[in-house]
Order: structure tokens, then sequence, then C-alpha cells
């Protein structure tokens, strides 16, 4: 099985020069857990979880003062944040080896990447819906 039959296509992507505000907004409203960092050419930079949101904004001295919060939120960018040149797979990856590479970077997903281009995630989800199509199938 490929990691193409089983990634999430419709992925959410945030800009590089996006505030952080803008990811935090995404989290909270939609519920997601990461996103791929394109930069202005809609090329894969990075990747952006809730983890490093959480993290950059957990501060003590922050969360005591709303008006400094925000502040962060609105002029602290993405590409700050971010991990660059994250991890990737392609569409023609062994879900095996995809499910391997996650394990092994600790990380709940991985870009799809096909020809330069982002073309879909793989989560720890998308995984176990893999394995219990398998099982309940077979």
């Amino acid at each position: 099985m490929k990691v193409g039959e089983i990634m999430t296509s419709e992925v959410l992507t945030i800009n590089a020069d996006d505030p952080v505000r803008a990811a935090a907004e995404l989290v909270e409203t939609r519920g997601l857990r990461r996103f791929p960092v394109l930069d202005s050419n809609g090329r894969l930079v990075g990747i952006l979880t809730d983890r490093d949101l959480k993290n950059a904004t957990a501060s003590s001295i922050v969360l005591t003062e709303k008006r400094s919060h925000d502040l962060l939120l609105d002029s602290t960018r993405v590409e700050t944040l971010m991990t660059a040149d994250p991890k990737t797979v392609t569409p023609d990856t062994a879900v095996e080896e995809a499910a391997k590479m996650i394990l092994d970077l600790k990380v709940g997903g991985l870009p799809v990447v096909d020809g330069g281009k982002l073309v879909g995630i793989v989560t720890e989800t998308d995984l176990i819906n893999a394995l219990l199509k398998l099982l309940i199938s077979g």
C-alpha cells in the first residue's frame, strides 16, 4: 500500500509570513494540529504544529498580560516558530516506511510532496484508519 492511497489530499496550509495569530485561530476554530508552511511561491518550507504555538505563547509573563500576548500573536511570523525543511514522503512511498518515519521522528504527520509540490499530508490518523481497513477487510 502506498501513501497516496491513504493520505489526506485536502491540506490546510499557512504562509511563512503570516502572523502567528492566523495559525492560532486555525488551531482553535478547525481543531487541526499541524500545518504545512508555504513560501510566497507555494513551495513547502516548513511545518508548524499546535505544540509549537503552545510553547511560544506559554510564557507565564505573556499569559499574565493580554496586551503582550496579543502583540506576540500579531507581530511574530509563522516562519520564526515553524520547523524548517521538514521530512517528507511522496505518494509512492510505502505506508510502512511512512509509519516508521513517523515513529522514528516522533512526529504526528508528514507532508506528501510530488515533483516539489505539496499534494497531501499523511498523519497518524490516516495510518490508523488504513490499519483498521486492513483488519476489517482481512
